[in-house]
This record gives C-alpha cells, structure tokens and sequence, in this order.
C-alpha cells in the first residue's frame, strides 16, 4: 500500500514537469536557499522585457531569444497608467495586451515575474500613475492615505482578477511564479516614518489576502514583512542579505546599462563587468537574478518620463532597441548562463566552504548530499593576473573577474575572457523614399483666443492640460506708450522668464525670439534676451513644453511645472514691468492636435501647402507630412531625424515618440572593464545627437503610402529625413590561445585519452547573409575593439589568409587559436590571441 502511494505521488510529479503544470496544481514556496517549484529548488536567471516598449508582432522572437539566451523567467512591470487612463475605463489592448504577453511567455516554456507595483518608476510617465489619480479628492501618493490606498488596491485587484480568470499563476498551472507589489519604496518610507511603515505594511497585508498562490516581493525593502521577501536592485548586489535567513536573496533588477536622456550621453556596461557581477552574487548565495533590461525596446508615444528620457529605451541591454541580438553581451551572458546551471545540484544543496587563494583571491566552493561540486575562484584585483592553486591544479584568473569550475576541477567559464563574437549593427539606408511633402503652420498670428481661458496669474502646466498635451500656451498682452525712451534710441527691452517647464519657446507678435531648455538635473529654465516691441498693444506667448511627467521623488504629485514665474520686462521708463501677477490666457495644445491631423482618416479642414514652400526650411512651430512605401525585407526600420530640431512624429496615425538632436555632453573616454561601474564610466556619443534614429515598428506599415506626419518645434530639413534599416554589417571574434600550463580551457577524457578542446573563433552572419570578406585579421598581441582593430608588436603574417580560407564564402565559420594554424609562433612566451573582424553581406544567387 505505501509503495503505491509513493508510485502515485512520483507519477503525478512527473506528469506535472511533462506537462508545466497545465493540467494540475502546482505550488511555489522558498526557503534559505531558492525559490521552491514543485518541491525543488531552482537557481532562476531572469529578463525584464516591457510589453508595451515593443509590438505583439515582436513579442514572440525576443521571448525565444531570451529563452535561447538561457533565461528561466520573463519579468515585466505592470503600467496602470496605459490600462485605466480614465477612472474605470480599462485597455488591454494592442501593446497592452498584458494577458497576451503572458501567454506567449507561457507557450515559450518560461516563467513570468510580474511587478504589478503599481508604482514603477521605470523612466515611465508620472511612474506609471495615471494622471487622473492626482486629482482624487485628498490624496498623497504612496503613503497612509486612505483615497490612495483605495485607488491602488482597486487596480492591484483588478490585475490579480485579470490573472486569475486567465489561469495565469503558476498554482493554477499558468507562468507566474512571482509577484511584485510597491517599487524600492524603503528610502520613501524612512522619510515618511510612521506613515510610510503603516502604509508599507498595508501593502503587503493586502496583496497576502489576495490568496495567489505565488510568493509576493518587495525590492529595496529592508523590512519587509513575512512572508515578503524583501529584493535587491542595483550594478551589484553581492553583499546583499535578506532580512531573515529562511528567505532566497534574489536581485530583481541587475542593470545591464543605463537609460539615455536627451542632451546626454549613451551609457554602456561592459559584459565582463556584468557577468563578474552575476557571478559573484551567485557565488555569495544568490539564487535568482533578473536583468534590467534584457530587452528595453522603445518609448512609444508620449510613455517616457523622468524628465528628459529618450524615445529609446534599449538600456545597453543583451537585445537592443529592435529586438535584435546584442554581440558580444548577449552570448557572454549565455555561456554564463549555462556554466551557472550546471552548478545548480550544488548551489541549492547548502551555504559553501570559503577558501583564501591569496590577498585578492579566493574560492567559494559548494557541496551536494549526492556527491556534486562546484567551485568560484574570484580574483578581486582590479590590475594584476593572479596564478592560484586550487583543489591540486593551477589556474590563472584575470583581474576583476572569477572562474566557474561546475566539477571543482574544470573552468567552463570566466567572466573576463569573452569567446563569442562581437557585431557591427549599422543603419542601412533603404530604396523607400519620403513623397508628396506638404507643410502646415501653427499660425500664432490668428491663434483660436476663443477657445483659451484667462485669468490673473501664472498656472500650473499639468493642472491646466491634465498631460492631454505636451504644449500649453501662456499669452499676455503688454502696451507701450509712443512716449518710451527705447523707441527712440532704436534699443530693445529685456523679457526674463523663469519656468520649471522642460522646453520653451518664447513669440513676441507672432515671430519666435528664442528658447531654452532645461536638463534632468536642473529643470528650471531662465530666459533672459533682449526683444523688441512697437508702440500700442503688443502680444507676449510662451510656449511651455514638457518632455514626460516626473516619475520619482516623494509626494510627486504635488510638483509643478511650466511657466510659473516670475516674467518680467526690463528697460521701459517706469523701470522693471512684473507680468507675473498679470492677465493671461491659457490654451492646451496645438492646432494641429486639436484638428487631429495625424490620423489617417482625418477630415480636418486644415489646408496643407505642397510645394516650394517645403524649400523654406528651420521655421518654427511648422507640421510636415509625406508618403512612403515600405522597403523590401525583414530588418527592423527607423527614421534618420538627424536633420530636425525637437518635436513629435507620427507614422499612420501611431505616434513614434518624441524626438530631439540635442547634441551630447559628457565624458567619453576610454572604457575599460575592471573597477566598480556607475553610468559616467562607460559612455559614448559625445558631441553627437543623444538619438537620431527613431524606430518604426514594420506591424505599423502597409505595402504601400504610409503616412508620415511630424510637427517641429525649432524648424529643419524634412526632406533630409530617411528611412534607414539596422543590418549587422560585420562580425568580430577575439579570444585567447590555450596555455597548456594552465586549466581555462575545457577538457574531456574519453577512457584513457584526453582530449583537449582548443579554443576557436566562431563567427556568424544573420540569416540571408555570408561573409565576403576579411576586414581584419592578427593573431598576436592586436589592440583595439571591433571596428577599430589594430595589429600590436606581435602578429603572425599567415592571419589573414589563413581565416578568408576558413571564412569568406559561408555564412558560418570557426577557426582554432593555436600556433600550428599559423605557422611559426610569431612571439613566444607571450598569450597570444586571435582576433577577426570579417564583413557580412547578402547571399549572391547565380
């Protein structure tokens, strides 16, 4: 009787891992180690993927990728402010088509994380609130407020219903086997005191009585309460403990690089530093790892915030902006990835045994009750190799970097010696070109004042458009008598204007006299220029203009933007004029928003102009639109805006994003691996505009005549606008020749014999294209990173030939890195490498 209940219960866990818990309920728990699937524990790698920063069409190839890339989950925030953009009215649709996006998680074989917040921060408009919960009577964000608690348990249980009625935990047999509620919330609640305890408290009481079946996280949360598990965020988080030993340390957001802002650099991690980071969090007891991003994707729309973000949100991620496979981030992090699980047994099994290797050098090795064992060899210094023996063999580690031996005597890995190839992603121009141009002007001489309301007094930007709008309109009319010194003399007055709006743009009687722009950093702008007005009434209009809401910081909410004084006049005969306190009319938007001209089935009465007035280029405030075809093939598109100022773009009705060529600022030196990274380490595009492709989603294209439409604010070339597509141009492989003196290499021995598996260059070309030739070639000492390859003091001369033979003509190719490929050793003594830049193009058909 007790053998067949122990036949009954194995035959039903098995039929549950057969069948990923579709047919029966499945259970997930945690203990000290790891998270608990189904009775075991799991060492869990995961991604963060965004469904609304990229297309359903997409959704499919970039979760199998991340699959392919060795993930085990998909994480994803959960955006209120796109779901329920009205009290009660709800969107699921399109890219919010959450339960869609989880599914195809579901179909792929992985598991989801879902981080319903609901506050996400995230560079997300206003966090992820939804602008109407401002103006809830007697709110306080995040905080004991009962109207704000009410709000956000309202939408968290419309979300765990939506999930539930979906079969969408993983106790119901669905993907989810994680949730999130609240976002790094601990600095807001020490400031907040008791307020912020009680309400952290609340929060997670409430999202328990939920009964999901799945744990509840709260990251940055040092004292989360049972049974929440408190989380870490951040570049490293190996010293991080949770805060009670029978909880798993998890890291829900392990940054792969940073976000861009508009007038700034472009931030890039290194993939040595980041797997040295994910290594050794795992080697310190860590259990589960998400990548923030694995795929970041594209801001759509007017979805950014902060202020100041990009409409590109690619993060530096292992997928970039399209979709497409970043090299060598993306396979580095694979082969970590594996190197990890086939440390698994072990890793769950118990704490491990720390061994001191030398000053800067240790060993975490770990031991099973079935015999495994796995071992991490660290070396901490940020210059020097060190040679350390351990478990009787010598290894050699390189600075900042650690080994992962999953049999405590082979390296299968080390996270600063990088074997995949590396890619050249180049913007392609393609045979569609823009037609039919035609231009419409926001005539700020006949502006619609009956539709504008007028008061006394500045007014909040935000409160006056409710974000239906990046443009508000602040007009005042100032006289000035015959009599006033400055006509005679032929000088100018000088208008100040202080604001906390993001851009503005200053018309006096109609023409533009300047701008000024603010930065993430200091967003209060000061106007000061010398204008020039005429005798009787003369009209004063600021253009406000935000740049995405602000999405962290306490009691947000109550934040002001726009013009909000003071506004004063300088060098009239009275002295000073204070146009603050004056009468001021107020209008939301622009004509052309109003008409809706964008849309493809508009029917507006707006009279647009084709022809040569399209050659009067850099006027402000102007509307273009045109026609294009879509291109042939199946790489991802975008629009080359490099001849425009700032302003938004359209693409058959779908807003692209906002765009801007501010040039970037900042220090772009030279970027190495080692030594702890922050975003001002490893930055590039200095001097350039922060973004100047925008990407076009091909799901948003017909065969034929798409509609572009874009409205600009400073004036530009919009015939110099192109359609370009991302192709992978060229490949690149660089990696280290084996030392026989030394145990990085893998080995095998088949009865009696071992076999040594040397190391090879591997390179490949996207699908359709082959590799036609060599651009670089050295094995020796060579220097430089792909695309700037240099040969250095040592190189053997058979290099080049050697690799075309092996490469040019296929679309695939490996070549092995040792002497006897290449002839005489050109330097002996010396680690050589062998590094190759080779160049893809299409596929010739005879």
């Amino acid at each position: 009787m007790e053998i067949n209940s122990i036949f009954r219960r194995v035959l039903l866990f098995f039929i549950a891992f057969q069948l990923g818990c579709q047919q029966i309920s499945c259970t997930v728990t945690y203990d000290g180690k790891a998270l608990i699937i189904n009775g075991q524990r799991r060492i869990l790698i995961s991604g963060s993927i965004h469904y609304p920063r990229s297309t359903p069409e997409m959704w499919e190839d970039i979760i199998i990728k991340a699959k392919e890339g060795g993930l085990d989950v998909i994480e994803t925030y959960v955006f209120w402010n796109v779901h329920e953009p009205s009290p009660g009215i709800y969107n699921f649709e399109g890219r919010y088509n959450l339960v869609r996006f989880l599914k195809t998680v579901q179909k792929a074989g992985l598991y989801a994380h879902l981080r319903i917040g609901p506050y996400v921060c995230a560079e997300w408009n206003f966090g992820g609130f939804p602008v109407w919960l401002k103006y809830v009577s007697g709110i306080s964000f995040r905080t004991d407020n009962e109207p704000f608690k009410r709000a956000m348990q309202g939408f968290t249980e419309k979300i765990v219903n939506l999930m539930k009625s979906e079969k969408l935990f993983e106790s119901q047999g669905g993907p989810i086997i994680l949730s999130q509620i609240e976002n790094e919330y601990g600095a807001l609640d020490k400031k907040y005191g008791a307020a912020g305890y009680n309400y952290m408290t609340w929060a997670a009481q409430m999202v328990v009585g939920l009964r999901t079946g799945v744990p509840w996280i709260m990251c940055k949360q040092d004292d989360a309460p049972d049974p929440i598990i408190n989380t870490c965020n951040g570049f490293y988080c190996d010293a991080f403990k949770p805060n009670k030993p029978y909880k798993p340390t998890i890291w829900t957001e392990a940054w792969t690089g940073w976000f861009s802002e508009f007038g700034g650099v472009v931030h890039k991690r290194p993939v040595q530093d980041l797997a040295f980071a994910v290594a050794k969090f795992i080697q310190k007891g860590g259990s589960f790892v998400n990548y923030y991003m694995y795929h970041g994707g594209t801001n759509f729309g007017r979805t950014a915030g902060g202020p100041f973000i990009t409409t590109s949100y690619d993060y530096d991620a292992p997928l970039d902006e399209y979709g497409l496979i970043r090299q060598p981030k993306y396979g580095h992090l694979t082969e970590l990835h594996k190197a990890i699980k086939q440390c698994e047994p072990a890793l769950v099994s118990g704490d491990p045994t720390i061994i001191s290797l030398g000053a800067h050098q240790e060993a975490h090795v770990y031991y099973s009750t079935f015999g495994h064992c796995a071992a991490f060899l660290a070396n901490y210094d940020t210059t020097n190799t060190a040679r350390v023996l351990f478990n009787k063999m010598h290894h050699t580690l390189q600075p900042w970097s650690i080994s992962i031996l999953p049999d405590c005597r082979n390296v299968v890995f080390n996270t600063a010696k990088v074997g995949v190839q590396s890619t050249r992603m180049t913007m392609l121009p393609t045979s569609s070109e823009m037609f039919s141009w035609q231009t419409y002007s926001e005539d700020l001489t006949a502006r619609d004042e009956d539709s504008a309301f007028t008061t006394f007094g500045l007014l909040d930007q935000v409160n006056i458009t409710r974000d239906a709008s990046d443009y508000l309109w602040y007009t005042t009319r100032v006289n000035v008598g015959s009599s006033e010194s400055f006509l005679r003399s032929g000088g100018h007055l000088q208008l100040v204007v202080q604001s906390t709006g993001h851009a503005l743009h200053v018309f006096i009687n109609g023409q533009l006299s300047g701008s000024a722009f603010g930065t993430r950093e200091n967003r209060r702008i000061t106007y000061k220029k010398a204008i020039k007005l005429h005798p009787g009434s003369n009209k004063i209009s600021l253009l406000s203009v935000a740049m995405g809401l602000s999405n962290i910081g306490g009691h947000y909410e109550s934040w002001e933007t726009g013009v909000l004084g003071p506004v004063v006049l300088y060098g009239l005969d009275q002295g000073k004029h204070d146009l603050t306190h004056a009468k001021w009319s107020y209008q939301v938007g622009l004509k052309g928003e109003s008409k809706d001209i964008v849309s493809m089935n508009s029917m507006s009465s707006v009279e647009w102009v084709q022809g040569s007035l399209i050659a009067q280029k850099n006027q402000p405030l102007i509307w273009h639109k045109a026609y294009f075809n879509e291109p042939d093939g199946e790489e991802p598109l975008a629009l080359d805006m490099r001849s425009m100022g700032k302003g938004q773009v359209w693409i058959n009705g779908q807003s692209i994003g906002r765009y801007w060529t501010a040039s970037a600022n900042g220090d772009c030196q030279r970027c190495h691996y080692v030594v702890t990274y922050r975003p001002t380490k490893c930055q590039v595009g200095c001097g350039r505009p922060t973004q100047r492709w925008y990407h076009v989603p091909r799901s948003w294209l017909k065969p034929t005549a798409n509609l572009l439409v874009l409205f600009e604010e400073l004036g530009g070339d919009p015939t110099s606008i192109s359609l370009v597509k991302r192709s992978m141009t060229s490949v690149c492989g660089d990696i280290f020749e084996y030392r026989t003196n030394t145990t990085d290499w893998h080995t095998e021995s088949y009865g009696k014999t071992q076999v040594i598996r040397r190391p090879k260059i591997r390179l490949q070309c996207s699908p359709g294209l082959m590799i036609s030739s060599i651009k670089f070639a050295s094995f020796g000492t060579p220097v430089g990173t792909c695309g700037t390859f240099q040969r250095g003091t040592c190189h053997a001369d058979t290099s080049y030939d050697v690799v075309s033979k092996r490469c040019v003509g296929k679309d695939r190719c490996a070549v092995a890195v040792s002497n006897s490929n290449f002839g005489q050793d050109p330097c002996p003594k010396t680690l050589k490498r062998l590094t190759v830049e080779a160049i893809c193009a299409l596929t010739s058909k005879g």
